[in-house]
Order: structure tokens, then C-alpha cells, then sequence
């Protein structure tokens, strides 16, 4: 099998994703795309008609969003017009799984060099989802989609399974306050260190005025005092009425009756509502030969796992179990983790599960600190893990996230 390698990675900075508040909001997605298309061009001087596809990922596509915008952003950032593209939902995992697919085009043989990665901009998918609300329009695969289905599978509010996740496991609020915390004190140190500057790309408004050049997000004045005194954010919406007396409390325990529960998800341990993107640049040996490029990773193996999708965050664990033995590693072998911290139960219930040693674990801070722009993160994680490995000199590193219908998506990388 042909070797897939890692030559390049780069993403934008994370900004606020409030419509009119963060300072990329106003841009369009396929700007922010094209943003970095245009960087991993640059950076290592492609001829961009060699470039056999481009597979993205993004999870709400709808309006601006919606229209293939893989295909469209690389147009935007004016690469030949014979580079095709395509984009993909994985929900939150369709950044890691854009690059998994990436890579297994290069490894059959049939692509030389694909570049893969992903965008959300999360300050315009709440105006849809507002909008839609105003319309009396119900969230799909929420509570409020396929009836028949529902019955057999019914599907909750990730914030609403991340508080009986917890209870189910023992989990106090007190752990994942702490391990905020801990987020946000790594971030602070990473940025403070220049830890992301290599992947790191500037974002430029259409005019060529500065938009964003540093992580928007963060908050590095975070104390464990000022996250015990914020109130936990999902309590209401487990008891919303959807219709007929359903609620979400009443599917989760529809599959699990004995389960009862309080709030203890807030918004200082769950992830950053934000907007951004990334590229990741993948080729074989070959090609990276061919053109005078240095491939920085190798992708070593990957996998795909479901779990139950009425808790639906489960999947991470199973995941890392599957993509370990195929690459015939064992966590012993991981120099670097990376488990989006879509809540902070998802991170510690992983830690915990898989008795990892916690200075591994998202050494860089995560997405409770810098924000989860849902269709990018998955690549922005791979170029973290890439780069931490490089700066500790580290070989193996393991990434992984949760995804909604219960789904885990995950890639193990070598340091070249």
C-alpha cells in the first residue's frame, strides 16, 4: 500500500462566533476556506493543476455554507480550474474524517496529492438555526426527526447527554471545572510560547485590511472560582417540550430509565462557539519527491466507530481502541492526544477510560479554551498534534472527537 504523508498544515485563528461580535463574522465562508487553500499554496509553492481533489469538511450546509464549498473555496483562492473538490458532513468529526478520506485516496494509488480540511463559521449557522427556530422549524436527528427511527434510536441534546454522561459515570462538576482549568491554562501557555505560530495564518479581509492574526476565544483570567458560579447551561433545555409532551429528558431515559440527573455543563467547560478553518496538505512520496516538498507526518492508520447515538458522545473510547490496534500500537506508544473537548465530560470520561497519563492529554489547551468551529476542528486538530510533536519530539500522536448520531472518527500520525 502507498504511503499517505503529511507535508503541511495551517489553519486561521479561532474568532468569536457571534454574528456581529467576532472579528470574522462578517466574512464569508468561502473566504475563510479560500484563506487557507491559499496558504498551503503558498507556503510550499504548488503547481495547483497537480492537485488531484480537495475533500472538505462542513457540517451545516446551508445558504452560504451549503454549494460544495471545497470545490468553490479552491476557485476563491484562484487554483487551477482543473482541481475538483468535494465537501462532506460528519458532523463534528468531518474535519478528521475529510483528511482520513484524503488519505485513503492517496494510499489506494488512484491520487498522488489531495488536500483536505475543513470551515465553520458558527456566528452564520446560528442565524439559520434562529431563523429556523423563528420558522417553527425542529433541529433533524435532535429528538424531532424520523419518528419510527426515534423510537428505536432516540437521539438527545448533546449538552443534555454530556450532564448524563457525567451522572452515569460518576463524574462531578468539581472534575470538569478543573479540567477547564486545565484548558485554559495550557491554551494560555501555547499562545504565550508560540506554540501554533507554524500553522498559524493570518486572516485578511477582502480589502486586504486585517481581520483576525490571534486566537480570539481564550480566556486566561479563568479561575476555578469564577467556573463554579456559572449556572449550568442545559437543565432548561432537558425539560423544553418538543411536542406531545417529549422532551430530551424523556428520550435519553426512553433507553435508560434508572438515569436521573442535574446540569453540570456550563459555558466555561464546554466548547467555544466559534468560526474557522483549516488545510491539510497529504501526497506520497512520489509526488512529494517530485516537487521538492519534505513530508513533515505520516498517517499511520484510521478508523471509523459508532455508539449508542441516545448518549451520543460515547464514541471517542471504542474509536481510539479500534485505530490503536490497527496501526498495531498500544497507548503506551502515543506521545501527544487529541480529544476535542466538545464538553469537558467527553475529555475526562477518555482520560479516565483509558487511564492515560494527563500531561499527553491536549497538551495545547482545547476546545473549552480555544472554541470547536464544528466542520474544521478535526483538521485543525491533526495540525496541532503534528506540530506538538515536532516541538517535543514526540513520534505518535492519536486524535480523535465525538460526533452526533454517536459517531467517532479517529487518525493516528507520526512525526517524520
Amino acid at each position: 500500500m502507498t504511503e499517505a504523508y503529511i507535508i503541511d498544515a495551517v489553519r486561521t485563528p479561532r474568532g468569536i462566533g457571534k454574528p456581529g461580535k467576532g472579528a470574522l463574522s462578517h466574512l464569508h465562508p468561502q473566504h475563510l476556506a479560500a484563506t487557507v487553500l491559499k496558504a498551503i499554496n503558498d507556503r510550499n509553492n504548488l503547481d495547483t493543476s497537480s492537485v488531484d481533489d480537495i475533500v472538505w469538511s462542513t457540517s451545516t450546509q446551508k445558504g452560504k455554507q451549503g454549494g460544495d464549498l471545497g470545490r468553490m473555496a479552491a476557485l476563491a483562492a484562484g487554483y487551477d480550474i482543473s482541481v475538483s473538490g468535494t465537501t462532506l458532513d460528519r458532523f463534528c468529526g468531518g474535519g478528521i474524517s475529510s483528511v482520513n478520506l484524503a488519505a485513503a485516496s492517496v494510499m489506494s494509488g488512484m491520487e498522488d496529492c489531495v488536500i483536505a480540511g475543513g470551515t465553520e463559521m458558527m456566528s452564520y449557522t446560528a442565524q439559520i438555526a434562529a431563523e429556523e427556530a423563528n420558522a417553527g422549524l425542529k433541529p433533524l436527528g435532535m429528538g424531532a426527526g424520523n419518528l419510527e427511527l426515534d423510537a428505536l434510536h432516540p437521539q438527545s441534546h448533546q449538552g443534555v447527554c454530556g450532564d448524563a454522561i457525567a451522572a452515569r459515570e460518576g463524574i462531578d462538576r468539581a472534575a470538569l471545572d478543573a479540567l477547564a482549568l486545565v484548558s485554559q491554562e495550557r491554551a494560555d501557555r501555547a499562545i504565550r510560547e508560540g506554540r501554533f505560530d507554524k500553522s498559524l495564518v493570518t486572516v485578511f479581509n477582502p480589502d486586504g485590511s486585517l481581520a483576525l492574526d490571534r486566537e480570539e476565544f481564550p480566556r486566561p483570567e479563568t479561575t476555578m472560582e469564577g467556573l463554579s458560579s456559572l449556572r449550568a447551561s442545559f437543565d432548561a433545555i432537558a425539560d423544553f417540550d418538543l411536542g406531545d409532551g417529549v422532551t430530551f429528558r424523556k428520550q435519553i431515559q426512553r433507553r435508560y430509565p434508572e438515569l436521573e440527573w442535574t446540569g453540570v455543563h456550563h459555558a466555561g467547560n464546554s466548547s467555544g462557539v466559534v468560526d474557522g478553518a483549516a488545510a491539510i496538505l497529504i501526497a506520497n512520496k512520489e509526488y512529494a519527491e517530485r516537487h521538492g516538498l519534505k513530508p513533515r507526518g505520516r498517517i499511520v492508520a484510521y478508523a471509523n466507530q459508532g455508539d449508542d447515538p441516545t448518549l451520543m458522545l460515547n464514541a471517542p473510547v471504542p474509536a481510539a481502541k479500534k485505530v490503536l490496534e490497527k496501526a498495531g500500537l498500544t497507548k503506551d506508544d502515543i506521545d501527544v492526544w487529541e480529544i476535542n473537548e466538545a464538553f469537558a465530560v467527553v475529555a475526562e470520561k477518555f482520560i479516565r477510560d483509558l487511564d492515560l497519563d494527563r500531561t499527553k492529554v491536549n497538551p495545547n489547551g482545547g476546545a473549552m479554551a480555544l472554541g470547536h468551529p464544528i466542520g474544521a476542528t478535526g483538521s485543525i486538530l491533526i495540525g496541532t498534534a503534528l506540530d506538538e510533536l515536532e516541538r517535543a519530539g514526540g513520534r505518535y500522536g492519536l486524535i480523535t472527537m465525538c460526533a452526533a448520531g454517536g459517531m467517532a472518527p479517529a487518525i493516528i500520525i507520526e512525526r517524520v
